[in-house]
């Protein structure tokens, strides 16, 4: 199936994913949580399978929150091509839907669509065995209504997440081998019924010392395949100040740093080989400076 056959799906693919393997120790995040979320998944299609609908509280929601770029998209994938590896059965199935190709200005256009979506398109997947569906930046179909403004098409903005609710309702009682897994920026711009409804909100934060560190060094490893001095620059003296310049930064503005490092020269865009440490802690510095500025705009 394309990503374009049905509305709002980015993409549909069979678990395990060798791809998205490689994603589970590339993401750097506390081993614990890693584990937290994995047996959660697990748990949901032992549980859901066995129990009776409604004899516990299990919605089938996952939601993982934490500022952009600290890997969240990623962690999901990577711990639902994990899960699939240990589930017996059936092949596992992974969609991954795109919210702002449902939203619409429209009038009631976005409920339908989102309506449509979900107990339609995904609870069909649904019917065919372990189906696990990322719902990225979920605020953008279930934003808290509390902090709505009245000029903005609300009533529009209120069907849509009464449509995301009522959704996921009648799929976690319809369809215990549908797991979603939901990833927000910002846990306040949630809706607090869907909050109320996920089995499990795990918070991603900027990396420590130590996971910065990690990212560093992970980052110039897989380069080191080709340029293999870029693996013995976290050895040098002076690296450590690398990781201090990358602490309160996420994951991806580290990595995109070190790519603005190897571009600080053409020579060093040339030959990779001739990174240094000075040019890569200049890097993550402008990198920062360029993030506070615009948390100050």
């Amino acid at each position: 199936m394309s990503a374009t056959e049905h509305k709002g799906i980015l993409t549909h693919i069979k678990l395990p994913s060798l791809e998205y393997d490689g994603l589970w120790d590339r993401i750097i995040v506390p081993a614990e949580l890693k584990e937290k979320l994995l047996a959660q998944i697990l748990l949901e299609f032992t549980l859901r399978r066995q129990i009776p609908p409604g004899a516990l509280p299990i919605h089938g929601l996952i939601l993982l929150v934490g500022p952009p770029g600290t890997g969240k998209t990623s962690l999901a994938k990577a711990a639902a091509s994990k899960a699939s590896h240990l589930l017996k059965g059936k092949t596992t199935h992974f969609i991954q839907i795109e919210p702002h190709g449902l939203t619409s200005s429209a009038h009631g256009k976005t409920q339908r669509d989102t309506h449509q979506l979900l107990n339609g398109t995904i609870g069909e997947y649904a019917n065919q065995g372990p189906l696990i569906v990322l719902l990225d930046e979920v605020e953008t179909l279930a934003v808290d209504r509390k902090r709505l403004s009245m000029d903005s098409n609300p009533i529009d903005v209120h069907r849509a997440t009464d449509a995301v609710l009522a959704s996921l309702d009648q799929l976690a009682h319809s369809r215990p081998d549908l797991l979603f897994i939901a990833t927000s920026n910002y846990e306040g711009a949630v809706d607090e019924a869907l909050l109320s409804r996920a089995d499990l909100i795990l918070e991603i934060d900027r990396p420590s010392k130590e996971a910065c560190v990690a990212i560093l060094e992970d980052t110039l490893s897989v380069m080191s395949a080709q340029w293999h001095k870029l693996g013995k620059l976290s050895h040098a003296s002076n690296f450590q100040t690398a990781a201090d310049a990358a602490v309160g930064l996420d994951g991806r503005q580290i990595r995109k740093a070190v790519l603005q490092a190897l571009a600080s020269n053409k020579d060093v865009a040339m030959n990779p080989n001739l990174l240094t440490v000075e040019l890569l802690v200049g890097a993550l510095h402008n990198t920062a400076k360029s993030a506070q500025r615009r948390l100050n705009s």
